[in-house]
């Protein structure tokens, strides 16, 4: 029956090719958060391979000719996964729809057409190294793998959805990304889901390597699952703890469409206020006992360090001994002979006095989010980004630990900077502050939080999480969530700071792991070539 299948799919062409090649791409996208269907995948990527298997025609074809008809079938299984996997992006465009809700339309399927050219390129050149046996299974591995690689640092980059989450889908299975990161696991993960296409009778898989790709399949997902049920084993059950460092995380779910409204900064505030001196339960006080207070990304509507009234809220506010730790929006004075001022996304740190302590500005800032490419270009033809700043937000100079008194010092993550591989620095835990409110009761919060847990597994550092809206939470070095808030659900989350453990080998090599395991996967492909067999003599 495999065998009848794969040579259905195998002889589409045209449309009907593309279309089933959307339709797999699509599927692929229940293995995300928040459905983690995983098993989904050992459809998509067999039908990936048959479909690759009859656009390479490889008795008909020489190689370049090859290309474009892979680059094809890719951008239609990468189209169909990114718009299945994103399509609740146009919720931010309906936040203020009598601005923003014309693009709508636009946004959504573009957003996803252009990140499946990286996926086209990748397969593209998967398909002019084609062959017929079970090496086709690594090459598409090693290209798709390269390919999400590259996604994450091609025009400052949009990492969402790599496909290593799809095999990362949970505690157990995340605890590899330690060894080899999110780039490691997506290359493993090609390897086994796609692995099943060579059971077909028309790969023999007693031959042509195929019998080894489905063995390595096989033992990579066990090695997969066997590494983090020893992991999470040999881990402590109760984390431990800072027990000096006592957290309170303020989720306070604010519309997107009100928080803007200069009438209702004060009001703003205000919940800000009440729900941070909230008597959370009996023998919580208020704050009273609290060392550091937390609020999300741009929690208040306005210039915090320029708002001496808001900053008087605060002190009064804070007992002796606690620091507000919230995001904000910081403006620059405007230099000499500069009419614009540098506007920045930051973390701020807010003594008891209702002095600034220090900051933390925004590097990665998000595309048509807080910025426009060819910003001055576009703005004059009366685009905006949606965060509305005229002239865009400046991006900070560099990513440096935050210090913060009567803490250690935390790696400072600002929204989606959280989903960047590496994004850790030399904090001992990782402090994200976000706004997911942008995007309702849809699958991108929990997709967010997902990726957030595995940069936490990565590093070996505990994750305290901030959102204006779901899902905040405080999260152990294993991704295990100690607490958290449900995404809507205004209040307070109190705990304390778990400590770190050492660092794993993906938190001390970083990404150098997954091009080692690359290039020994292309050794595999060069030195699994069939031989050509000798001439018979006349």
């Amino acid at each position: 029956m495999l065998a009848r299948i794969s040579g259905t799919i195998t002889v589409f062409w045209g449309m009907r090719r593309w279309a089933t090649a959307a339709l797999a791409g699509a599927l692929a996208t229940f293995s995300q958060a928040p459905f983690h269907i995983f098993p989904v995948l050992w459809i998509s990527f067999p039908v990936l391979i048959w479909l690759l298997d009859g656009a390479s025609d490889l008795d008909e074809r020489g190689r370049t000719r090859r290309f474009r008809p892979a680059a094809a079938v890719g951008w239609w299984f990468g189209f169909g996964y990114f718009l299945a996997g994103l399509w609740w992006v146009g919720g931010a465009f309906l936040v203020e729809a009598d601005t923003f809700g014309w693009l709508l339309p636009i946004a959504v399927p573009a957003l996803p057409a252009g990140l499946a050219i990286v996926w086209a390129l990748a397969i593209g050149i998967a398909g002019l190294l084609w062959t017929a046996d079970g090496r086709r299974v690594l090459i598409l591995a090693v290209a798709l793998a390269l390919g999400e690689w590259l996604r994450g640092f091609l025009f400052t980059g949009f990492p969402w959805n790599t496909l290593g989450y799809g095999l990362a889908t949970n505690t157990l299975l995340m605890q590899a990304s330690a060894l080899v990161g999110i780039y490691g696991l997506t290359l493993a993960a090609v390897i086994i889901f796609a692995a099943p296409a060579l059971l077909t009778k028309a790969d023999s898989p007693a031959g042509g390597g195929a019998k080894s790709v489905i063995i390595l399949a096989v033992l990579l997902f066990a090695g997969t699952a066997g590494y983090g049920a020893v992991r999470l084993y040999l881990s402590p059950s109760t984390p431990e703890m800072h027990e000096h460092v006592r957290l309170r995380i303020v989720q306070p779910a604010i519309d997107q469409a009100e928080k803007w409204l200069p009438e209702n900064r004060e009001k703003i505030l205000k919940s800000y206020l009440d729900l941070s001196d909230r008597s959370a339960s009996p023998d919580r006080l208020g704050l009273i006992g609290v060392t550091h207070l937390i609020w999300p990304e741009s929690a208040l509507p306005f210039f915090l360090a320029q708002s001496p009234k808001a900053l008087a809220a605060i002190a009064k506010l804070l007992p002796p001994g606690t620091t507000l730790i919230t995001g904000a929006v910081r403006a620059e004075a405007a230099m000499p002979g500069i009419a614009k001022r540098a506007v920045y996304n930051s973390i701020f740190l807010v003594g008891e006095d209702g002095t600034i302590l220090n900051a933390y500005d925004k590097v990665r800032l998000v595309p048509f989010g807080e910025y426009l490419p060819f910003q001055s270009l576009l703005e004059s033809f009366g685009f905006q980004q949606l965060a509305r700043q005229r002239g865009g937000f400046a991006a900070g100079a560099v990513r440096k630990a935050l210090e913060i008194p009567s803490a250690p010092p935390a790696d400072p993550l600002i929204c989606y900077e959280i989903i960047f591989a590496g994004a850790a620095g030399k904090g001992e835990w990782l402090l994200n502050v976000t706004n997911d409110a942008w995007f309702g009761n849809t699958p991108g919060p929990y997709q967010h939080f997902h990726q957030a847990r595995v940069r936490a597994v990565e590093h070996g550092k505990p994750l305290v999480r901030a959102a204006n809206t779901g899902i905040s939470a405080i999260v152990d070095p294993y991704g295990r969530v100690i607490s958290s808030l449900k995404l809507g659900q205004q209040g307070v989350l109190d705990g304390l700071l778990p400590k770190p453990v050492s660092a794993p080998p993906y938190g001390r090599f970083g990404d150098s792991i997954f091009f080692v395991l690359a290039a020994l996967t292309l050794l595999w492909i060069l030195i699994g070539r069939p031989k050509p067999r000798a001439r018979q003599p006349d």
